[in-house]
């Protein structure tokens, strides 16, 4: 998919400059960067869902026994 930005000219050519000392180019950085921001916010709603969840469960007060842990049946 293509988008179109509006981006300070100055700005441009300094991101361009950085993306070629990375051997990279701005195309690709901002590709990177964005699958970076979409991979951070699906990281930090599975925290968020794992957060919600703990301490939910009830064990009426039953421990686990290592013992029973390793028993095979």
């Amino acid at each position: 998919m293509n988008i179109t930005l509006s981006v300070d000219d100055t700005l441009v050519t300094e991101a361009r400059r950085v993306a070629t000392t990375m051997g990279k180019s701005l195309n690709q950085i901002i590709r990177e960067y964005l699958e970076h921001l979409t991979r951070q916010q699906k990281t930090e709603a599975d925290f968020d869902e794992f957060a919600a969840l703990c301490g939910q469960g009830n064990s009426h007060g039953w421990r686990f026994n290592r013992d029973e842990l390793h028993e095979r049946t």
